[in-house]
Order: C-alpha cells, then structure tokens, then sequence
C-alpha cells in the first residue's frame, strides 16, 4: 500500500543497532511515528523500554529530540513543554508523550487523566506490551486476566485488565484511538489525523513483547495480527463525536469469522498454562468486549450526531 505523505518525511524515527531487543515492537511503533511526523516530533519518555532504546551517551537509538521522565510526570512534563513552544511561537511542533502501560495506565495515570480533563494539545501513544518488562515482567494494570508474569508466577493474574483507551474517551477529549503494531498503515492514518487535531490524542498501541509474553522474536508482528485476527484486540477511533471500529468493514464484527482464540494463546508461553475452562472465560469476556465496542458505535452513530 503506498502513502504518499509518508515519503515526504525526512525523519526514520530508529536509528539501526539500538539497544532493543530483538522483535521488540517499540521500534515498529517509533519507526511509524518517525516516518509520518518525526520532523515535528518532539518525544517526552516516561521510565521504560524506551528510557533503553534510546541509548546512551555518545551513542543514540532513536532520532527525535527527547525528554527522559519519571514514570508519574510525562503528561504534566509534556503540558509544560507544549506551553513553551506555544510561547515560542512553535505551532508547528507536536509534543508526543510516548509511554509504556505503567507510565499511562498506572504510575502515570494521575496526569495523564489531568492532562486529558485540561484537554492539553498533546499526542499520548500508549505501547501497550501488557507488563513492566524493563524492570523485569512484574504484571501492570494492563495486563491481560490469567496472564503468568514474575508478580503472579504459577496461576496468573487474577484482576481483569485496565480498558486505558475507553478510561480517557470518558474524558470527553477530542480523540482516542487503539491500533496494534500489526497493522503499521491503520497506526500511521492514526497518528496523522490525531497529529492535525487540537487538543488532548491518545492512541493505545498494542506491542507484544518477545520476552515478556514468551515466543520467538520473529513472531511479534504475527501475534498482534492474531490478537486483532481472533478479536482478542479490537481496532477502533473517536475523532470528535465519530466512533467507528477500524475499519468498518472488518469481518471480525461476526464471531464466526474470527480466528480461534488458541491460535493466538498458543504462540505465548505466558499463556501455556491455561485449562480449557480458562479459554472459554476469556473468550466471553471477549464476546462481552465486542458487544461493549459495538454499542458505542451504534450509540454515537444515533445519539451524538443527531
């Protein structure tokens, strides 16, 4: 597929040889933001993987200029930041908060929700592998129910996973979004329109992880496919009162045409452990997921249009 507005881009986001694991999603996900508006960009990075791929003195990973924060500080750091540019004259420079589930969902939740209910004219993408893999694989409030991680190591997670994408829709901001590194052109389209938007963005990106999740480093692009391919993982956008799953058209809306659900669970040695019993929950909690998505679409289609 080609875009043509990705070709004007001078930025490539990653720089080659840095620190990253092998298959790590991240660098999918900063190779798209670099390509679609990495000359603009201007990164504020919560503790994480990414504190990690960006390197270290007088080498360097990634080709953005860059912020390192505490987990709990970046959206309040970038608030600030984009004030700065905005003093300067700077309105053409976008102020991205890229973060890993704890610096949104958990540790960094508190100003992340007050960035969002000031409606700060900042782009958060939130990439998403479901744990605190660079202190160890110890389970964040994302990570999926039954999940094994080095803080529920023999049955699993016991709490349900943390919906950060629905938690700020109900911010009443002007954009949120889920993609999934599986799908780089949805994610690109994603962060174009969120980039040309006022106000506070967040796209919740979906980034298995090798290590943490526990399957062989080629195979991260094919399990956030089967994430998406099973409905384990929805796509979906609200760009200012227009709620849609991406796109309209996916056949995954039916049940019968998604892929079985142990097609996905059986790449993840995280997951080896579960009984048949355990499938078949998660699955109607999928099915409940579906039904949830699938409501909202129909509600803003009738209600908040009309």
């Amino acid at each position: 597929m080609s875009i043509p507005w990705l070709a004007s881009r001078r930025t490539r986001g990653v720089l080659p040889g840095n620190p990253a694991c092998s298959g790590c999603p991240h660098n999918i996900g900063l190779k798209v933001l670099g390509r679609v508006v990495g000359d603009r960009a201007i990164l504020v990075v919560p503790a994480g993987c990414t504190s990690i791929i960006a390197g270290y003195w007088p080498r360097e990973g990634l080709e953005f200029p860059l912020l390192h924060v505490p987990f709990a500080s970046a959206a309040a750091v970038a608030s600030g930041v984009r004030a700065a540019l905005d003093v300067g004259g700077r309105d053409d420079a976008i102020v991205v908060v890229w973060s890993g589930d704890g610096g949104a969902a958990d540790i960094g939740f508190a100003t992340l929700s007050g960035a969002a209910t000031r409606n700060e004219d900042i782009l958060v993408i939130v990439s998403d592998n479901e744990a605190y893999m660079n202190t160890g694989v110890q389970a964040s409030g994302t990570t999926m129910w039954k999940a094994l991680t080095t803080t529920s190591p023999v049955l699993g997670k016991t709490e349900e996973r943390k919906d950060i994408a629905l938690l700020t829709l109900m911010h009443k901001v002007p954009y949120v979004a889920t993609a999934s590194i599986g799908y780089p052109s949805d994610l690109a389209e994603k962060i174009r329109r969120a980039s040309e938007i006022k106000g506070f963005k967040l796209i919740h990106l979906h980034s298995p992880c090798p290590p943490g999740w526990r399957f062989d480093s080629d195979k991260t692009v094919l399990v956030a496919k089967l994430a998406v391919e099973t409905g384990a993982w929805i796509l979906w956008e609200y760009d200012r009162g227009n709620f849609k799953i991406s796109p309209p058209s996916t056949p995954y809306r039916d049940k019968s045409r998604r892929k079985p659900l142990t097609e996905y669970i059986k790449l993840q040695g995280r997951l080896a452990h579960l009984t048949e019993e355990d499938i078949r929950e998660i699955e109607r909690r999928i099915d409940e997921n579906w039904n949830l998505i699938l409501r909202l679409e129909e509600y803003y289609a009738s209600h908040v249009k009309a």
